[in-house]
Formats: structure tokens, sequence, C-alpha cells
């Protein structure tokens, strides 16, 4: 994926996620590093670490670009920890927020504040992308209650107009003027200070339709930057490129890009600035996508990978039966694709309205502009073009909203030459907006809504397409080795729906059959919810999870069905269905016929999900691309939606059992479930890193016999991965029986087992202890 002339130095073996917060800082990280070098990380990953909003959990709502955030260890503890990677190897790889800025609190970021003080005339006004417009110029900050009156809710205290606690700012001049013209220095009317303002304070419900500064998706606290600019992108990127040049950080992942105005362009200018550097951006293609090759980045972060590990776990045939049992349980015929079409439709006219209507805006003379806009941003095939690349998707989208809406037909056909003009703002405006659309409308909402298998439902795939079959697996580890070879591959992030092995066992439920339809209906009848589909989601959780703590899946559980918005939604909560579905949580707990229910399932998920898990975990790490381990992940990796997944880690206790592992070898193989992973990923991360030339090609393997499906098979050029999958159904089937498998020539070792291995071997023979093997040469 690196463009030809870029030479990138920089590209570790794998990388280790770590999220630095204020609980866990960059000093403690640097605490962390003998761990990491030990696990046999290649370098360590670390989320955002400019400045953010006080008491940010993750870091993504930047307030200023001058300085690492003292709550997360400052400069001082980047120096720390970047002496520390230095020390044992490791590179350093940075996350980083080009695409906003965190306005919550106007106080805390100097721009923002200097923006809201001066308004179009701020030196900081070519930082945020507003429309000056609309509304009289005024940027509206929705953040007025329902029951607010400014009249009695404004006081001004010294240079600020404040609302209950959110403070603003006030302009000189208006006090001035104020004053000039008789009121009382030291009893301004905050009214009239208000009305003075270059904002406006507004009902936090305009947000959804009168907005007029973009934000990162529906966040009204993120406002929007135009690192298009130069200028910008020089005040904005000095201190990160400052960390590459001073302290050795050695690559740059690249969140949210496809909200850039242009991608390729700020890539381009990243890429000169930091020539060296890995860089790797947050891309979600779709099913045939792929990222632009004029992008002079190494590839995405993993989640298109993560879909394809996922899918090879499921079992395709399946796909009849469970979504008949599925339509059957919760009434819900409607196909993906509609699914998708109704959850866009849904934010395009609901959250997202006022990014329609700046589009609309940019139109003169075109009767319904605004329907035909929303359509075709409904219609919208991938999340966005970058004309004049994908300039088929937008004659996609034209094909579908034509159908869809004939009688917008007129006013398409009059936007389409604009909307095919890369040069004309409302071509580069309406890229930026399909994507929010998509993200918003399929991620945070289908997926909540089409539950057929929830494992599937995960950032970067496609829940339409049921599993994945082996050959389909191969053919795309063969286009990764050619494209993206130095592209990051993951299983769990810290935006994903659900951890590795939760998903491992939700993809188990297909080949249970009959049991999970007795069970799923049983459950349904005993702990109803007023939504069929969503309740389905919800057992298939608890099923996976088990009695968890009770806490988590009530806050699961919540916003989950927010995130839905079909029953109840985020700005107006139902409390009657929200109470049914409360009720349903509980009833796991405290109603003994659902709890021997979930009990049963649990046991049955956990022995065979176990498996899958193996499966996940060394197929990830050793398949084209450079592994992510996200932080925790190499033990067991449990959780559910963020915040659930951000939840503190116990590092001292993996880090003992892995010096235990070390210290014993293969001798404890087999182990308990936790620990055979932990030995599986730091086995792999190892010879990743000391034996890179063992992974340069990917050969597919033969293997025969009665369950030759049940095994993923392939040699990377000296080291072959052998991975179970669809256990249960495998041990139904009577086990491997005489399957078979022929190595390539030479004598091969487990390096999970100790047990060497040549020629036609067994399968049954060779997974004996383990679900997997990885097998290198045996004078690697």
């Amino acid at each position: 994926m690196s463009s030809p002339e870029r030479t990138v130095s920089a590209v570790p073996s794998s990388t280790y996620r770590l999220q630095i917060t204020a609980d866990f800082t960059l000093t403690d990280a640097a605490e962390l590093v003998d761990y990491v070098a030990a696990l046999g990380v290649g370098a360590i990953y670390v989320s955002p670490l400019l400045r953010a909003t006080e008491g940010s959990s993750h870091g993504y709502d930047v307030v200023s670009h001058l300085e690492v955030d003292p709550a997360r260890g400052g400069t001082s503890g980047l120096a720390v920890l970047a002496k520390a990677c230095a020390g044992r190897g490791l590179g350093l790889v940075v996350d980083i927020v080009p695409n906003h800025m965190g306005v919550a609190d106007p106080s805390q970021n100097r721009a923002w504040w200097d923006l809201l003080t001066y308004g179009e005339g701020s030196e900081h006004a070519s930082w945020f992308d507003v429309d000056w417009g609309y509304a009289d110029g005024r940027i509206l900050i929705p953040v007025l209650g329902d029951d607010a009156d400014l009249s009695r809710d404004l006081t001004v205290v010294s240079d600020e107009l404040r609302y209950y606690e959110h403070r603003y700012p006030i302009n000189p001049d208006s006090r001035a003027s104020l004053i000039a013209a008789g009121a009382d220095p030291d009893a301004l009317d905050p009214l009239a200070v208000h009305d003075a303002q270059h904002y406006r304070l507004v009902s936090f419900r305009k947000a959804d339709t009168e907005q007029n500064y973009r934000r990162f998706f529906a966040v009204t606290d993120l406002a929007g930057l135009r690192v298009e600019d130069p200028a910008v992108f020089e005040a904005t990127h000095a201190e990160i490129l400052r960390w590459v040049a001073d302290y050795g950080v050695s690559g740059i992942r690249i969140d949210h890009p496809d909200g850039l105005v242009d991608p390729q362009g700020y890539l381009e200018r990243l890429a000169t600035a930091a020539p060296k550097a890995w860089i790797t951006v947050e891309k979600i293609t779709e099913p045939g996508e792929e990222l632009p090759a004029s992008w002079p980045v190494s590839g995405m972060t993993g989640y298109d990978a993560l879909a394809e590990v996922n899918g090879v776990l499921v079992d395709p045939a399946a796909e009849g039966t469970m979504t008949e049992l599925y339509q059957r349980l919760t009434g819900d015929e409607r196909s993906y694709a509609d699914h998708i079409a109704d959850g866009k439709r849904l934010v395009a006219t609901t959250i997202l309205q006022a990014e329609i209507r700046r589009l609309d805006r940019l139109v003169t003379g075109v009767e319904n502009a605004a329907a035909a806009l929303a359509e075709l941003v409904i219609a919208f095939p991938v999340y966005r073009s970058y004309l004049p690349l994908g300039a088929d998707h937008l004659d996609q989208a034209v094909r579908t909203a034509k159908q869809r809406r004939p009688e917008l037909s007129a006013a398409i056909e009059a936007l389409l030459p604009r909307l095919s003009d890369p040069s004309d703002e409302l071509a580069m405006r309406f890229q930026q907006v399909t994507g929010a659309v998509t993200a918003k409308g399929v991620e945070d909402t289908a997926y909540y809504r089409y539950t057929r298998l929830i494992s599937l439902n995960e950032v970067g795939a496609y829940p339409g397409r049921f599993g994945l079959g082996v050959a389909d697996f191969h053919a795309a580890q063969q286009r990764r080795l050619e494209i993206a070879a130095a592209g990051m591959t993951t299983l769990s992030t810290h935006d994903t729906k659900r951890g590795e092995d939760i998903r491992a066992r939700i993809s188990v439920l297909p080949e249970l059959g009959e049991q999970w339809a007795s069970a799923a209906g049983e459950l349904l009848r005993l702990a109803p919810v007023p939504n069929a589909a969503f309740g389905y989601l919800l057992w298939q959780t608890i099923a996976a999870t088990g009695l968890i703590d009770r806490g988590r899946l009530h806050g699961f559980a919540e916003k989950a069905m927010r995130e839905a918005a079909d029953g109840t939604g985020w700005i107006d909560p139902d409390e009657a269905f929200e109470a049914a579905v409360h009720a349903a949580v509980d009833a796991a707990y405290d109603d003994p016929r659902v709890r021997v229910l979930i009990t049963d399932l649990h046991d049955q998920l956990l022995e065979y999900g176990w498996s899958n898990s193996l499966s996940a975990k060394l197929v990830q790490l050793t398949m084209p691309g450079v592994p992510d381990v996200y932080q925790g992940s190499e033990w067991a990796e449990e959780s559910l939606v963020d915040p659930d997944n951000r939840r503190p880690v116990d590092f001292a206790a993996i880090a003992q059992a892995l010096s235990v592992l070390r210290a014993a070898g293969p001798t404890l193989v087999p182990a308990p479930a936790e620990q055979a992973k932990l030995w599986l990923t730091t086995q792999a991360l190892t010879v990743r890193r000391d034996h890179p030339e063992l992974f340069t090609d990917y050969v597919p393997l033969q293997v025969d016999g009665p369950a030759q499906d049940h095994l993923l098979a392939f040699d990377r050029g000296g080291a072959v991965t052998l991975a179970t999958r669809l256990p249960l159904a495998l041990a139904g089937a009577g086990g491997w029986t005489d399957t078979s498998l022929d190595l390539p020539d030479g004598r091969w070792t487990d390096i999970l087992t100790g047990r060497e291995h040549h020629g036609t071997v067994r399968v049954a023979e060779v997974l004996d202890r383990l679900p997997v093997a990885l097998l290198l040469r045996a004078q690697s």
C-alpha cells in the first residue's frame, strides 16, 4: 500500500496497544516495557497523548496541540517511555486525531475560546469548519436544556458569560459598547451580553437540525478542524512531529481520516513531514473495497483483517437455518441491506440532519435538493469517495436513489455534475457527510438492529455475509500480502463492539443447532422485551459473557438499546421499554428458569469458544500484516462495547503468568485457556520478531479427509499455521478421524508443544493437545 517512492524504515513486527489515561500514565506504560518486550512485541502503540478535556478517559477530545497531556504523564512521561522503548529495541507508535478538537468546555481550549470571542475575525477562524453564512455568522452552541430561560439562567462573572457550569467568553468590544450605551459595568444584563456575542446558546435539540460547525459525527463537543489549511496543519502537528524527531516515535496511526476534506492531501503532507514513519489509517472498507493505492501509507488499522478472521470461524452453510430461526423468533424479515438503508435514513433525517441542511445551503435553483441529497447519502454504497476515485460509487448511489425515490430523479440529475466535480465545495462536503452517515447509521444503528448472529456485527465487518469459506479466506490473505503486508491486523480495539473472546463464543451458536433454537425461544418467552430482535441480541450476549458483574451487563444493555434507537433512544429514553430490558437482564440472575438456561448455554459456548479464541488469535498473529494486540487480550478479552473495553488490566498478574510459562516452556501444554492463549501469543509474536524471513509468503495447504473443512492451514514461508474451525460440529462428527495434511518438505517443530512432525501427518495427532499449531522448519 505504500507509494513506490516512500520507503518506511520503522515497520514493527507487531504492536501492543495501551490506553493511556490519568490512571494509567506514560510512566506506568514505561514500567511495562520489559513485559511487552518479553511477550515478543515489536512496538508499543499508545492512545492519543495531546492535552485532552479534563477527565477524558480516551484522549480523542484534544484541547491543545502544544503539549503532551499532563494528566497522562506529560512530556517527561513521554521521554521516559521513549527511552525505555529504545532501551529494549521497541518502536513507539502514537495515535493522533487530526479531524477534530474537544470543545465541551471552551475555557480549556484556547483556540475555540478565541473563536467564540472574536468570531470570524478570530486568528483561529481558519482552524474550524464553521458555516459563517448561517445564523448571522454566529456560532450555535446547542447546550440549553428544555426548561432553559436565558433571562433567568445566564450570569456574568468577570469576563465570562455563564450558563450554570458552562463558561463562555465575552467579546471585549461588546462589553465596551454596552457600557458606552449606559449599562452598569458592574451589573451587565446577561441577556444583552449574550445577544452581543459571536455565538448563540441554543437548545441541545437544535444540534440535530441547525448546527453550523462540522462535528465528529453527531458529537457537538467535538468540533471539526480544517487541517487542509497548511497553517492549521503546521499548528496542530508541530508537537507530534517533534515527538518523531526528539523521542524516536516510529509510527503514527491516523484517527478517522474519512472526516477530512482531502485525506490524500493530508496524508501526503504528513508523510513528507515524517518520511520514515510507519503510517496507518483507521479506515473502514466495505466488501470488495480497498484503500486508495495512491495514499502514502502502509495500510489500515486492521478492522478488515478482523472481519476475515471472524468470518472464517463461522460456517457459511448455517446461514439458511440461522436466518430462518432469526426471522421466526423476532419477526424481522428485513435483509441486512434493508437495515443499512433504514439506519442511514434515520440518522440522515435526525441526528445528522444539520449536515444535510448545510449541503442544501450550497445549492440554488434545484427543487427538492435537500431530499435528493439525503437520498444519495443514504444510497451511497461505501463510507465515502475520494474523487475522482470512487466516482463509480456515486454512480451506484444515483441508480439506487432514483429507484427508491423516482420523484427525485430530476433533482438528482441536476446535482450530479456538481457532486462529480472534485473541486466543488458541494462534492467535498458530500464526501465527508456520507462517511458520517454511514458510521452512525450502520455501525451505531444497524449493527444493533439486525441481530441474526451478533459476532458478525463488528466494526469493519458486513453482517449480511454469513461467515467466510476457507478458500475465500486464503484468497483474501494472498491479496493482503500483495497490497498491505505492512498494514495492521487486529482482533480487539478500544472501539470494537465486543471483545474477541466474546465473539469467539457467539460464533459457536450456529453449531448448537436445535439447542440454541430452543433456548433462545424460551429466553425470549420467559423474559420478553418489547423489541424481539433486541432481545435476541441481548440473549446472545449474556450466553457468551455468562453471569458477569450485573452492572456491566446493565451498562451494555443501556447503550445497545439506545444506539439501536428502535423503542428508545439517547435524547428521549422510553422508560417502559428500558425497564423491560433491564428486567430481562436481572432475570438472568434472579429467575431460576432463565439462569439455568444461560448457565447451560454459557458452559457449551465457553468450551468450544476457547477453541475459536485460540484459532482466531494464532491466525491473526501469523497472517499477512502487522499484528496488534490490544491491552490484556493476550490473556483474555471478554469485554463488551466501550467503555467496558477500557477497563483496567491486571498487567502484574499476566506478566507473572508469562514468566511461569517461559520458564516451563511447552511442558505446561495443554494449559488452562488463558494460559494457553498467552503462550500462543508470546510464541507467535517472538518468532515474528526474531524470524521475519519466515513470514514473507502465503501458501494455502491442502487438507485431506472427512474433517478437512475444519482446518485452516497455511505456510507463510517457513512458518505453518494450523487452526481448528467449527469445533463443536467437528466434535459432533467424531473428531478428526483420519484427516491428514501434507507438510512442506523438511522437519517441522510445533513451537507450542515442542513436538516434531514431517511428511504426511494425521491432524488428530498434531492437534491432540491444542486446537492450533505453529510449525517452524527445524533449522529455524
